[in-house]
């Protein structure tokens, strides 16, 4: 996969941290900081769904109302 470089301004508390966290972990301090944002990226994708969820189970009724009860067979099996 072909990599964009980005460049990020932090204060110099934040730098050392980073460093240390990489270094801790074996990995460079880019490799750290990619992984933190594919985690963040990921929760928020997790967090996501969870919310959908929830807002078809508040609103189940209305879309039954609405549409009728879900087939709940199996795909492919009638």
């Amino acid at each position: 996969m072909a990599k964009t470089q980005l460049n990020v301004r932090v204060d110099e508390t934040t730098a050392e941290a980073a460093r240390r966290r990489a270094q801790q972990r074996g990995v460079s301090v880019n490799r750290y900081i990619e992984e933190l944002v594919q985690q963040d990226a990921g929760e928020a994708g997790r967090t996501f769904v969870e919310a959908a969820a929830d807002f078809m189970k508040q609103y189940e009724s209305v879309f039954v109302e609405e549409f009728g009860a879900p087939d709940r067979r199996t795909p492919g099996t009638r």
